[in-house]
């Protein structure tokens, strides 16, 4: 295999690009770090290099990079701080947020970022932000490493992972307030964004999936049921490509419910059915229940 100087490859993606250095770094570094380490005269801290990857549409865990003890006690925080909001444990997250906090410097505007991103996640475990403030919240997270970003621009910027996320967030934070035109519009501009920018990339495979969930999920929600089933196929067909299966049920049943108020019955009953035993597989006792009271409801089905 050829090793490549990161600085290098990273120069050569940007100009196939067609990108300037300053597109690429706002709000991750100053550009004149950028074109040092394209020089390969400085290397930036390694969250700044995962940033910069991101954004360029390539993966971040095919190089080597020496990291100090502050880098690492970070990244370990915010592997536990994932971990707390996956497993719902509010307060022990929170106080793992207090003391990533105490850690992190003020300018580092991408650790402060997943601070901002973890307490809204979290606090929305436990109720303790109103929708507008999470969606406030949200906005002031993206717009630490873009701050001229606009919901009706979506296409026009350049994203990393996190970004990515928090765009998602956005949507659901709409959704969740009951405005799912606002939502639809926003996970159909982050999908455009995704295809266009990221296609078959490790990047775009993580999110894929998400988004076109949540894009169907927000068509289903405003009675849009056609497209919702058109949408929520795509979901899973992407889900079975890219090997991330966390949200192929609800695609399913997404699918399912749509199927159902265009009148296919039979399809509305397999895909139910399918869905409830990958929720069965899998343990996901919430879901199971919300399958079972549609399926019962709607097709008088018991599982």
């Amino acid at each position: 295999m050829q090793n490549y100087k990161l600085g290098e490859y990273i120069r050569q993606r940007r100009l196939d690009l067609g990108l300037t250095q300053e597109q690429v770094c706002a709000g991750i570094c100053e550009s004149v770090t950028l074109s040092r380490f394209e020089n390969g005269k400085q290397t930036p801290s390694r969250n700044r290099i995962n940033a910069i990857l991101q954004r360029l549409g390539l993966p971040d865990d095919r190089y080597y990079a020496l990291v100090t003890p502050e880098e690492l006690e970070i990244e370990a925080l915010k592997k536990e701080i994932v971990s707390c909001n996956a497993l719902k444990c509010v307060e022990e997250g929170f106080d793992k947020i207090s003391r990533l906090e105490k850690i992190a410097k003020p300018d580092d505007q991408i650790t402060q970022q997943f601070i901002l991103r973890s307490k809204v996640l979290l606090g929305g475990l436990d109720k303790r932000y109103s929708n507008d403030e999470r969606i406030q919240m949200l906005l002031q997270a993206i717009r630490m490493t873009i701050p001229d970003f606009q919901l009706d621009k979506i296409e026009d910027f350049l994203f990393t992972l996190d970004e990515m996320k928090l765009v998602n967030q956005i949507g659901n934070a709409y959704s969740l307030s009951g405005d799912n035109e606002k939502a639809a519009d926003i996970f159909y501009r982050l999908l455009q964004y995704i295809r266009k920018h990221l296609p078959e990339t490790v990047t775009s495979n993580r999110m894929l999936p998400l988004v076109l969930y949540n894009f169907a999920r927000s068509l289903d929600l405003s009675q849009k049921y056609e497209e919702g089933a058109k949408v929520a196929r795509y979901g899973k067909e992407a889900c079975i490509k890219y090997g991330h299966y966390q949200v192929l049920h609800s695609c399913l049943e997404i699918e399912a419910e749509c199927d159902f108020f265009l009148g296919k019955k039979e399809e509305s009953v397999e895909r139910y059915r399918e869905a409830f035993y990958i929720c069965k597989v899998m343990g996901y006792e919430d879901d199971l229940q919300i399958i079972r009271t549609e399926a019962e409801k709607y097709l008088n089905i018991l599982f």
